[in-house]
């Protein structure tokens, strides 16, 4: 099985995360393994000031690693942000499908996170949702986009669309896999 990459998009407070964490068990009860990377277009700090990790960072290491026998976590300084695919490739490549939390302007399929309550309009209608690769919109409203629409609750639908559309799978009572 092949890795896939999908970018979950919305305008800012639609609900990315909080759906990513409904679909996330969901995909993995389908025996998928799923890695999550969130986009983050302002700088960040991840270790804790006093820390060791902060510390050796601070002093001049260009990369962190921290293990232990449950994590690992790395931190390193980069000339240039990372491309998605780029990431997918060096961090995520054990894993069958990459979840991306923003990413609207990349060149992989999306599935956008509508809330009537957050924004007016959607990033994606039928303008622009093949140009921006649109295969579902989670939403609480109707969206004018010729593509699947599922319900905010609806991670289980939406986990079983990402398995037909991405692996092919076929569900007959059970999921054949073609394996």
């Amino acid at each position: 099985m092949s890795q896939h990459i999908l970018c979950i998009v919305g305008k800012k407070k639609s609900g990315k995360t909080t759906f990513m964490e409904k679909l996330l068990p969901e995909l993995r009860k389908l025996g998928l393994s799923v890695g999550a990377v969130k986009h983050d277009a302002h700088s960040f700090e991840m270790d804790v000031e006093g820390k060791d990790s902060w510390r050796l960072k601070r002093a001049g290491a260009e990369t962190v690693v921290i293990s232990s026998p449950e994590r690992v976590a790395m931190i390193k300084s980069v000339d240039r942000e990372r491309s998605l695919e780029e990431l997918a490739e060096t961090l995520f490549a054990d894993k069958d499908l990459v979840l991306a939390e923003g990413y609207f302007n990349s060149d992989q399929p999306k599935i956008e996170v509508y809330r009537k309550d957050a924004n007016v309009h959607p990033l994606c209608d039928r303008h622009n949702q093949h140009a921006k690769k649109l295969i579902a919109m989670v939403t609480d409203r109707g969206a004018d986009a010729d593509v699947p629409k599922f319900g905010l609750d609806d991670a289980p639908e939406v986990a079983s669309h990402i398995a037909r559309k991405y692996f092919g799978w076929v569900y007959n009572g059970m999921w054949d896999t073609h394996d």
